[in-house]
């Protein structure tokens, strides 16, 4: 399955991509360099460690190409009153009489510490296209859903935060 994400998504990866190449990259060689002069490399921690640094910045060099050739790119642009992409909504949760603010974001940016819910959470999927005061049922699965009341859209600004580590 690929991801859905926005062009602003593709631009970060991309840029993190250069950037491990150009500079995480060399640091990691360096690193490995100084590591191997220091002898016996079979019990050498700092060898190891520094091998094991350089890997796995390939290894997330690699995941992110891929992430960026095998990507859908989906349109950020919704209508001013309707609930879209990097949308801050506050909800009214009836089943809990409670009130919550979330964030509508593509899957590799969500993050529910951050209250980022992902387009193609059951959430998200609901709410979006919906106007402030609509009230919307969240279908979990067969025989499971909550309503949720939509009571305020906000449209924010991208603050260039991604799910995607940066060093």
């Amino acid at each position: 399955m690929y991801d859905k994400v926005t062009q602003k998504d593709i631009e970060r990866m991309e840029e993190e991509i250069e950037h491990r190449k150009l500079v995480i990259r060399k640091e990691a060689l360096e690193a490995v360099k100084e590591a191997r002069a220091q002898g016996d490399l079979s019990e050498n921690f700092e060898y190891k460690a520094a091998k094991q640094y350089k890997n796995e910045n390939e290894k997330r060099i690699r995941y992110l190409e891929k992430m960026v050739r095998t990507a859908v790119v989906i349109s950020e642009e919704s209508k001013s009153d309707e609930v879209g992409m990097n949308n801050k909504v506050v909800l009214y949760f009836e089943e809990d009489d409670e009130e919550e603010e979330y964030t509508v974001v593509t899957t590799v940016r969500a993050n529910s510490m951050r209250g980022w819910i992902s387009n193609e959470s059951p959430l998200g999927k609901s709410i979006l296209g919906h106007k402030a005061g609509d009230r919307v049922y969240v279908k979990i699965n067969d025989r499971a859903g909550y309503y949720v009341t939509i009571r305020s859209i906000e449209n924010t600004e991208d603050d260039g935060s991604i799910g995607l580590r940066k060093y």
